[in-house]
C-alpha cells in the first residue's frame, strides 16, 4: 500500500531526514515506500531472515529480542514512532540476515523502503549521519543492557523494573520474565521473596509496591 497524503507528512515529521533530502531522492523515496499494518503480537522479522528494507515506525512499537535455542529470550530494545532498527541496519549495511527477531508491541503502522533504496540513500550526506546517529545510540543502550546483565543480579534487575513502572503494576511474572530476559519461575519466586519483605503486594496480574524505599535500596 502506498502512502497517502496525511501519511507522507507524518512520516516526514518524525523522520526529518527525509524532508530533508534533495529532489529527485526524496520524491523517489516516498514514491517506492510502502505502507504496512501490523497487528500487535506480530512476527516483522526472525533470525535467519533477509532484510527486506528499512523500516520507519508511524505508528505502535517493536520490540527486538535475541533468542536462545532454550527459547528464553533477551530483550535488546524498543523501536517507536520517530527511530529506527539498529538490527535492519546493521544487515541492510552488511548484506546480512537477521540475527535477532522484532515482534510488535501493539498495532502498528510501518513504512518500509526497500532494500535497493538504502543502497543509494547513504550517498546522502544528510541519511548517512542519522543512520550513524542511530548506531551510536543503539550500541550506548546495548551497552547498559550488557552491563545489567553481566554485572547486576536479577533480584536488583527486577527490583529496577517494578520501580520504573508506577505505585500498581497491572501485569505478569510471564511478561517481566519476557523483559529481564529470565523465565517465569526465577521472577515469580523473587516477587514471592519481596512480597514476605514486605516490599510489594501480590495479586492476580497485579503488583502493588508498598515500600518504594526498600526496593531502591535492592536495586542499587
Amino acid at each position: 500500500m502506498s502512502l497517502t497524503a496525511e501519511q507522507t507528512q507524518r512520516l516526514t515529521d518524525l523522520y526529518p531526514v527525509l524532508a530533508a533530502l534533495a529532489e529527485p531522492l526524496r520524491s523517489q523515496c516516498l514514491a517506492e515506500a510502502l505502507v504496512m499494518q501490523v497487528p500487535a503480537g506480530t512476527t516483522v522479522f526472525d533470525g535467519g531472515q533477509p532484510c527486506q528494507g528499512f523500516p520507519f515506525i508511524l505508528d505502535g512499537a517493536i520490540r527486538v529480542l535475541k533468542a536462545a535455542p532454550s527459547g528464553r529470550e533477551l530483550p535488546l530494545y524498543r523501536v517507536l514512532p520517530g527511530e529506527s532498527c539498529l538490527i535492519s541496519s546493521g544487515c541492510l549495511l552488511g548484506h546480512s540476515n537477521y540475527n535477532a527477531r522484532g515482534v510488535t508491541e501493539s498495532d502498528s503502522t510501518l513504512v518500509l523502503l526497500p532494500s535497493q533504496r538504502f543502497d543509494a540513500l547513504l550517498a546522502s550526506p544528510e541519511f548517512r549521519q542519522f543512520v550513524f546517529a542511530l548506531f551510536g545510540e543503539r550500541m550506548a543502550d546495548l551497552m547498559q543492557l550488557v552491563e545489567e546483565v553481566a554485572f547486576r543480579k536479577l533480584d536488583q534487575r527486577l527490583a529496577n523494573l517494578l520501580l520504573g513502572k508506577g505505585h500498581t503494576l497491572h501485569t505478569t511474572h510471564q511478561a517481566l520474565a519476557d523483559e529481564l530476559g529470565s523465565v517465569r519461575e526465577m521472577v515469580s519466586r523473587l516477587l514471592k521473596g519481596f512480597a514476605e519483605q514486605g516490599l510489594v503486594k501480590l495479586g492476580r496480574e497485579q503488583i502493588e509496591i508498598l515500600d518504594p524505599a526498600g526496593l531502591r535500596r535492592l536495586a542499587a
